[in-house]
């Protein structure tokens, strides 16, 4: 019998600290929601609404320090409502976020976008590298790129591929090291399958430098 995990419910003590600034408890450039955001697990049924066709918990509010950080489409409308709002989806069973729901707080200048269903995305944390002889992994092998950190294949000239890693360059290297200009912050692969899909969008020659002073949100908004 399969047993499906349930995440606890939120005590009123939790609902009560809602409405806190999303840059409080920011270190070194980098807000206090987004380690909270990368570490909090996903996709599980909600305790306060098990019964409820959209239970799962593909919710985080950068507004407020609820518990649990991860809640439903229920939750969101009870004790969210006035609050900024990011939705998780899913890719290959990994984590991802769209680009337009989280362009505006975060800076995400380096990061490898794909484009899935239609929508620009960002992937949350590291991916395991594709192995073997199938078409994902012969693409990686001949990618001339590769993610600063954890070394897995990138698509197009970007730095990072996910937003875990652009956080540890940022502790690493400070602020300014992570919202340099490197890889721009457009672009992206194509394709449901992140591995597998070709460039759709070319991303900024590195080395290619803009005119005037970039204006964009700091990796601590």
């Amino acid at each position: 019998m399969m047993m499906r995990r349930v995440a606890p419910p939120a005590s009123e003590a939790d609902e009560r600290a809602t409405g806190a600034a999303a840059g409080s408890g920011s270190t070194g450039g980098v807000p206090g929601w987004l380690e909270a955001l990368l570490g909090t697990r996903f996709f599980l049924a909600c305790a306060a609404h098990p019964g409820s066709p959209r239970n799962e918990t593909n919710m985080f509010c950068i507004d407020c320090r609820a518990t649990p950080a991860a809640f439903c489409y229920y939750c969101r409308s009870h004790r969210h409502a006035s609050h900024r709002v990011i939705q998780i989806r899913r890719s290959s069973y990994h984590d991802v976020v769209r680009v337009t729901e989280v362009e505006d707080v975060l800076d995400i200048a380096g990061v490898q976008t794909y484009v899935i269903n239609s929508a620009r995305v960002l992937f949350l944390n590291e991916r395991p590298q594709p192995r073997g002889a199938g078409a994902a992994a012969g693409k990686a092998a001949a990618s001339p790129y590769n993610c600063e950190i954890c070394g897995r294949a990138l698509l197009d000239p970007f730095r990072f591929c996910s937003l875990g890693c652009k956080l540890v360059d940022t502790k690493m290297h400070g602020h300014e090291a992570a919202t340099g200009n490197a890889g721009g912050g457009v672009g992206g692969g194509d394709g449901s399958e992140a591995e597998a899909g070709g460039s759709k969008h070319g991303a900024r020659p590195q080395g290619r430098r803009r005119k005037g002073t970039p204006h964009r949100a700091p990796f601590g908004s």
